[in-house]
């Protein structure tokens, strides 16, 4: 057998020889690391309170009640960005959480919410717009005049309270204006805390009292002077203030942004969340099951309906529509009755 056999020393000698150097790699277009799925910890994430949003950036405030309390600015991180941030929401910030000036944080995640606080754009939009997070009360804001109360408002009110597990307050302004009895008819039987307000007589202390101790959402229409309350309950707000157009009725928008403000007493200490005063809260995203429980007189004697009733007023052996027509409701149950069949109307169905 002639010739040199494949594996001989001899048979590579003209082949070009390669080093590490030689090797050319295309540049990751993302950065100089290749990706990885794999995520840091962040053991070391602090977890504070969120007091507002302005253009992206996140006031959040850090070691709330001790020594160490400082209010920073943060931004979310990427995979984030379709989760939606609110005031009131427990963040866990990474990042630079000196609070200096100039510094920026950033919030890696939001702890489970306790409550939340939703409305939509009308009763057919399924689209939820979320006002805020952890909050226990509700501070409905109504206008005895100028402009003029709007019971149905009110009850959409009570109703996302209800759905989110939220206390309801009612507080009556301007009750100088006009004689609220009236109006705060339409509401009894109800378990809400009721307060008038008048020029002059606005009842800080009593309705501070209600703040201290917890995380109360303010709400209402335009004008009816939620802002100036607010300014009132905690001066360095400086909240805007408007007016009431003389000739259309409503009132000017004038906060435009949901806020985290703190309350402070010699009673304690609590947290108003001022939001921008709206003239409709759609109700499409709520349990329709739910908006009976906000009738709470009305609830109780439902119990005696047949399942699936629908409580409209061509519901069979409905124990509501029997009561009316047998006069035992009375003009202010009936005048509720109403109100609450024409939100299940809006819905369409049993409750």
């Amino acid at each position: 057998m002639t010739g040199a056999a494949w594996w001989d020393d001899d048979a590579d000698d003209d082949e070009p020889e390669y080093d590490e150097a030689d090797v050319r790699v295309r540049p990751n277009p993302k950065g100089n690391r290749p990706r990885t799925k794999r995520r840091p910890s962040h053991d070391d994430a602090v977890i504070g309170r969120v007091l507002g949003v302005d253009r992206g950036r996140y006031a959040v405030l850090l070691h709330e009640d001790t020594v160490d309390e400082r209010e920073v600015v943060a931004t979310r991180a990427r995979e984030l960005r379709k989760q939606p941030i609110v005031t009131g929401d427990a963040a866990r910030v990474v990042g630079d959480t000196t609070g200096d000036e100039g510094t920026l944080a950033r919030i890696i995640g939001v702890e489970e919410r306790r409550t939340l606080l939703r409305r939509s754009a009308d009763d057919t939009d399924q689209v939820e717009r979320v006002i805020v997070a952890n909050a226990d009360q509700m501070l409905v804001v109504v206008a005895a005049a100028d402009p003029e109360p709007r019971a149905r408002l009110v009850d959409r009110y009570l109703v996302a309270a209800l759905d989110a597990g939220i206390r309801p307050l009612l507080v009556v302004t301007k009750a100088d204006l006009a004689d609220p009895t009236d109006f705060l008819s339409h509401f009894e039987g109800l378990d809400l805390e009721v307060i008038t307000s008048a020029r002059g007589e606005m009842p800080l202390e009593r309705i501070g009292a209600e703040l201290v101790g917890h995380s109360t959402v303010f709400v209402g229409h335009s004008g009816v002077g939620k802002s100036t309350l607010v300014n009132a309950l905690v001066p360095s707000a400086l909240r805007a203030t408007g007016h009431v157009n003389q000739v259309t009725g409503r009132g000017r928008h004038t906060s435009s942004s949901t806020v985290s403000l703190r309350y402070t007493s010699p009673a304690g200490n609590g947290w108003v969340i001022d939001t921008p005063g709206v003239r409709s809260f759609g109700l499409g995203h709520i349990d329709p099951a739910n908006i009976l429980r906000a009738f709470t007189d009305l609830a109780e004697l439902a119990e005696q309906c047949p399942r699936g009733c629908t409580h409209l007023p061509d519901a069979p052996d409905c124990a509501l529509v029997e009561a009316l027509h047998a006069g035992r409701l009375g003009p202010t149950a009936a005048a509720r009755l109403d109100s609450l069949q024409r939100l299940l109307t809006t819905f369409g169905t049993s409750v």
